[in-house]
């Protein structure tokens, strides 16, 4: 969800709930699954397929989660690693064409609100019978990845299993045990939490060296508090990025196959915009944070810590700096723009090839790029549901992706305007980050400026706009397009 730190005011619970239904209703975005479409789920004989369920496979979630897309089995090999991760089988209990692949299809993603998630699929598989849940047998893609002493990829390969997950931990219950302030159930393997720090620092130091990054995102929680609703966040563990780090390495090592195959779907991302790390330097000023002018972003970032409020409010923002991400299928037949002579294959900010396939559950892409690695490694040929989706894949996740933003930034803009609702005419502090192209007449007022308390960002209006400078703003009006600003003729704010 889109993430932004706002600690001023509450909104009552029922103005909330009234926009949310309108911002719903306006982006057409179902609440209940079609009848039909829940009775066409298909069953799945797990018996067929070989058994793993002897692995002691773990869950590590947010707590109170019942979407598990993944379990994880972590061990020594030799003189490195042996990664098992285990990734919900969703789509074996999806027929092909019928009622609720169709419904999958319009939905592309699982909707996430302050009031709740809309899912992807049914709950009766995203929460039931495909979720990798404590002592349940479950189908699942089985990946297995042979790392180095240094945590390098040395070989992996995937099949389809039988497994059964031993623990549903929360990543504070892990991160307690790792620092030693907490036990974990006696079936979860005493190496855990040892093994994931050793395997995440290594691939960490590996995404440095190849010029990667990953932003310490906190997870945003909406919180009721003295009747209300109000933003917050949780702050990110050591856990929670040596996990991410595993999916990172299942995505690469499934780019890595299909690249070699020559058939799939990659996640891709160009590089970023000289002028949008021009930009992120005025946000950085705007919540008062210090970065030299020698210290390149990915330094800086690494520096942060999502904890401190000012620090993640700005690397919320820095999660726009790469844009124009997209899905390019491989093996297939593609419209290409004039003059483009090849397609961009890498993701730019993790800095290698990368494709979507940990988080079936919430992604429609990933049971086709599962699918597709599965068939790589037992030398089967790819099924033909699977080739004549690849082509439209894109279009598809580009609509359904595009229209979940459009909720997250819409229920971000209602709280923000519940919670500024009735401050018309007063002023804030605030930071000019960005002012509108110069060769647009129109638009030459025009700016954003970032307030510190609430952090919020919002369209500014006002003559000769002082980009970096802090300034004083008046909020003009509230909409459902988010407050408006105007800046306080010849004053500046200290």
């Amino acid at each position: 969800m889109a993430q932004r730190i706002v600690r001023v005011n509450v909104a009552q619970p029922q103005e909330m709930t009234n926009a949310l239904v309108a911002l719903r209703e306006q982006l057409k975005i179902p609440t209940e699954y079609p009848r039909e479409a829940v009775a066409d789920i298909a069953p799945v004989d797990i018996s067929i397929y070989p058994d793993r369920r002897d692995i002691p496979f773990v869950t590590i979630d947010p707590l109170g989660a019942s979407d598990l897309d993944q379990a994880m089995h972590l061990s020594r090999e030799n003189d490195g690693y042996l990664v098992r991760y285990a990734i919900s089988a969703v789509g074996l209990f999806v027929r092909p064409g019928g009622p609720l692949d169709e419904e999958v299809h319009s939905r592309g993603v699982t909707f996430y609100g302050p009031d709740g998630s809309i899912p992807l699929h049914p709950r009766e598989l995203s929460a039931g019978v495909a979720s990798l849940l404590e002592n349940e047998d479950r189908p699942a893609y089985l990946w297995y990845l042979h790392l180095d002493a240094d945590g390098g990829l040395r070989h992996s390969w995937v099949e389809m299993a039988q497994v059964r997950s031993r623990a549903q931990l929360t990543y504070e219950q892990v991160q307690a045990h790792y620092d030693g302030e907490g036990t974990l159930p006696d079936e979860v393997p005493p190496d855990l939490t040892a093994l994931l720090s050793e395997i995440g620092k290594l691939r960490i130091q590996r995404e440095i060296d190849r010029g990667g990054i990953s932003l310490d995102l906190p997870e945003q929680l909406i919180e009721r508090t003295n009747g209300g609703y109000q933003l917050a966040f949780r702050g990110v563990t050591e856990v929670d990025e040596w996990n991410a780090q595993l999916s990172l390495l299942t995505g690469m090592a499934a780019a890595r196959m299909m690249l070699k195959a020559g058939v799939g779907i990659l996640r891709t991302l160009p590089p970023a915009r000289e002028k949008d790390y021009v930009r992120l330097r005025q946000v950085a000023k705007a919540l008062e944070m210090d970065w030299p002018k020698d210290v390149e972003y990915p330094d800086y970032v690494r520096s942060l810590n999502s904890r401190n409020p000012a620090h993640a409010a700005f690397m919320n923002e820095a999660a726009g700096l790469f844009r124009g991400a997209s899905y390019l299928p491989l093996g297939v037949e593609r419209k290409e723009k004039n003059g483009e002579e090849k397609p961009y294959e890498e993701h730019a900010a993790i800095a290698s090839a990368y494709a979507h396939v940990t988080a079936p559950l919430r992604r429609l892409v990933d049971r086709y790029a599962l699918e597709v690695c599965r068939c790589i490694c037992a030398g089967e040929e790819i099924p033909q549901w699977v080739m004549d989706a690849l082509p439209g894949l894109s279009k598809t996740m580009a609509k359904t992706g595009q229209r979940a933003s459009q909720y997250e930034r819409g229920a971000i803009n209602a709280l923000e305007g519940l919670i500024l609702n009735g401050r018309e005419g007063e002023t804030f502090r605030g930071v000019v980050i960005e002012v509108a192209k110069k060769d647009d007449e129109s638009s030459k007022s025009r700016g954003s400026v970032m307030l510190r308390n609430p952090a919020v960002e919002a369209t500014v209006y006002g003559e000769n706009l002082p980009v970096g400078k802090r300034v004083l703003v008046q909020l003009v009006s509230v909409s459902p397009e988010g407050p408006k600003f105007k800046r306080v003729k010849g004053k500046h704010a200290k």
